[in-house]
């Protein structure tokens, strides 16, 4: 069964045609709820978007498509607004055919086939294995994790990937740090003391005491460097262990663990590099091999060059590859293994790196535009009103696991969404622990255990049995119940936009407002009344509600409680 959007879009693909006389070809029509009583229930921009394609003004556009408009049973009146906005006024049988539409395909009402099946990669969160999560990394994973469940929930073939760098410097570091750490414990400090570039945080310290644990002192004998691969893979297999545990407790399940170090083991650095030479895309110096982007033809370095510049060598003079190279290798396997849509989740401080990335990309004959980065800003940790300061390096940061202990899932993941992932957060621990109106995760899930509170007594009372399953939008006359309704009918579209422009705050929003609407209805009307048709309907259209929250809420990874 149609929902109205749907209906409408047909109604409005017919009319540009005939205007257009079949000139122009609109692959999708978007519709908004007018802000202001008396606009209508639906708005349209498309002959704004359309005007330049037909060479008319765009209100000129808008007036034509307005007459060839057919109203039909769903349109009351059809009129143009302001510099060429379509406002649709719909009759009362829209309302009846959205409560209609949810009650009789309660798991698939808002999904779509957008996607139409093609293979799309989320790659997120992907943290060093050199530290426990921190609450910027608890961002970035709800983030990408919803991100996934929207994309899959109209219609992609969605894999959810952890690329582990366990290569390079970083874990030569870690080890070195963990290896310290260990003559310390183990009696011997002054054979390794801890460089300044070391990790020091209290996670070091128990590594390495598990390690004296079980190892004793054995390794103090043993030359420096020769100890230092074992340290490295003790501190980042027990790292790794805590990030999937921490991972999976947040209700975040990935697909696919990608080792970074399986790139080299199974040659795709050296195979990547080959693709690019073959196709002219590195140059030599001073015995480096760097990459050539496609959006320039100038293979000079200049000696002054700066950090863009030398970001841009993929194979350094000693031999060694850049991480440059090894992203260049893990994405052309992402490719390669079908995907034909990568998003990629990265910290803002990554912006300049994107640019460099898509010229990679197109050096590796696929477009640009395939590839996507969503760039997560950082969170400011507010406790008591006050900033907290993180550096994983000294050890100062406040991690994922805490701030789940103290205010729950539910309202850590609501929190890291509910603003657009290119914006700065403050995260406010206390808000998130109230059990109040004035926390907006609570706000919503109180409503929904309120609308399962309320199938629940009508139950218990005996009165579902005698309840009419037809639901009749004519027993259903004030403005709460309409509004209501009216908020329920735009879900399919609040998806499909959050879904499109990968932005999960679109979803925050919506629930939030889905949930105000009604609190507003229960707290202006019963609904159980008098009037058996009146009571039925209302009752239906409680469960309509129900599960839309129940719906919003999953995609979000937020629970949704029937008592509270």
């Amino acid at each position: 069964m149609k929902d109205i959007d749907s209906i409408l879009q047909q109604i409005l693909f017919e009319a540009v045609s005939i205007v257009s006389d079949g000139k122009i070809e609109i692959s999708e029509i978007m519709f908004e709820r007018p802000k202001r009583e008396g606009q209508g229930d639906r708005a349209s921009n498309i002959a704004m978007k359309a005007a330049k394609q037909l060479g008319k003004p765009p209100r000129t556009l808008a007036d034509e498509i307005v007459s060839a408009i057919e109203k039909g049973d769903y349109i009351e009146k059809v009129e143009t607004a302001g510099p060429g906005f379509i406002n649709f006024f719909l009759t009362p049988l829209w309302l009846q055919l959205t409560v209609e539409n949810i009650l009789s395909n309660p798991d698939a009402f808002g999904s779509s086939d957008t996607g139409k099946g093609k293979k799309v990669q989320v790659e997120f969160v992907s943290a060093n294995p050199t530290g426990p999560l921190h609450v910027g990394h608890g961002r970035g994973a709800a983030v990408g994790d919803t991100v996934g469940n929207l994309l899959s929930f109209t219609g992609w073939d969605v894999q959810k990937e952890y690329y582990l760098n366990d290569a390079g410097l970083q874990m030569q570091i870690l080890g070195t740090s963990t290896q310290s750490r260990y003559f310390e414990l183990a009696g011997a400090p002054d054979k390794a003391p801890l460089p300044e570039t070391s990790y020091k945080g209290e996670y070091i310290w128990d590594i390495a005491s598990r390690i004296v644990e079980s190892e004793g002192d054995k390794y103090i004998s043993q030359p420096l460097e020769d100890s230092v691969p074992f340290f490295t893979n003790q501190a980042v297999n027990s790292i790794l262990d805590d990030i999937k545990n921490d991972l999976s407790d947040f209700g975040i399940k990935f697909d696919v663990w990608y080792s970074e170090k399986s790139l080299y083991e199974r040659g795709l650095v050296n195979e990547a590099m080959e693709y690019l030479k073959k196709r002219d895309f590195t140059f030599q110096h001073e015995g480096a091999l760097w990459f050539k982007s496609p959006t320039k033809s100038n293979t000079e370095v200049n000696e002054d060059a700066n950090t863009e510049d030398k970001e841009r060598v993929l194979i350094r003079s000693n031999g060694a590859p850049t991480y440059f190279a090894s992203d260049i290798a893990y994405h052309k396997d992402k490719f390669d293994r079908g995907f034909v849509r990568l998003i990629d989740v990265w910290g803002a401080d990554h912006h300049g790196y994107v640019p460099r990335m898509k010229a990679a990309i197109a050096a590796l004959e696929h477009s640009p535009d395939s590839f996507e980065v969503l760039l997560i800003q950082f969170v400011n940790l507010l406790r008591n009103g006050e900033l907290v300061p993180m550096s994983t390096r000294s050890g100062q940061f406040v991690t994922l696991r805490e701030v789940r202990s103290e205010v729950g899932n539910d309202a850590a993941r609501w929190f890291f969404l509910m603003r657009n992932s290119d914006s700065h957060l403050d995260f406010d621990l206390e808000l998130a622990k109230q059990q109040s109106n004035e926390n907006p995760v609570y706000y919503v899930q109180y409503a929904h255990a309120r609308a399962c509170s309320i199938k629940r007594e009508c139950t218990e009372r005996g009165l579902m049995k005698s309840m009419k399953t037809d639901f009749n939008i004519g027993a259903l006359t004030e403005i709460e119940e309409r509004k209501l309704i009216s908020r329920l009918a735009i879900f399919p579209q609040e998806v499909l936009r959050a879904a499109n422009e990968l932005a999960p705050h679109i979803m925050t929003n919506y629930v939030f407002d889905l949930a105000a609407d009604f609190h507003a209805f229960y707290n202006a009307h019963r609904v159980m009344c008098e009037e058996q048709e009146k009571s039925s309907s209302r009752l239906l259209l409680v469960e309509a509600v129900r599960i839309v929250l129940s719906k919003a809420l999953g995609i979000l990874g937020v629970s949704a409680p029937e008592r509270m």
